[in-house]
């Protein structure tokens, strides 16, 4: 049974950083790309981040570019991700999810290829 379970949210003043952690079960990161989706009350859930599977090569939305970046630990079945200079912007619950269509990153997300999500975790920024 594939398991994402994603943790490290949390309140954060704006400006500040927190580090998301996905942890995955056992040959997801081999197989799948990985991204990280958020999603704030009254908006569309967006993709944030993505990492291949093939190579480890990455992807960014262009609201977080330079601010977030998105690793990996294979021999942790692990993603991670770091992110810096956060905004109230940046509020919402955060998912990781495998594309099972995909090894590597798309230029865009599509939900509908990602069939395997884990809870979420919320993070929150103050002004």
């Amino acid at each position: 049974q594939v398991q994402l379970v994603e943790s490290g949210g949390g309140l954060v003043q704006s400006g500040g950083s927190l580090r998301l952690s996905c942890a995955a079960s056992r040959f997801i990161l081999d197989d799948y790309a990985i991204s990280w989706f958020r999603h704030a009350p009254g908006n569309e859930r967006e993709g944030v981040s993505c990492i291949s599977a093939a190579d480890g090569s990455t992807v960014y939305a262009g609201s977080v570019k330079g601010r977030f970046t998105i690793a990996r630990d294979i021999a942790k079945d692990t993603v991670y991700l770091q992110m810096n200079s956060l905004k109230p912007g940046d509020t919402g619950v955060y998912y990781c999810a495998a594309n099972t269509m995909r090894r590597m990153c798309p230029t865009t997300w599509t939900p509908h290829e990602y069939n395997y999500w884990g809870q979420g975790t919320q993070v929150t920024v103050s002004s």
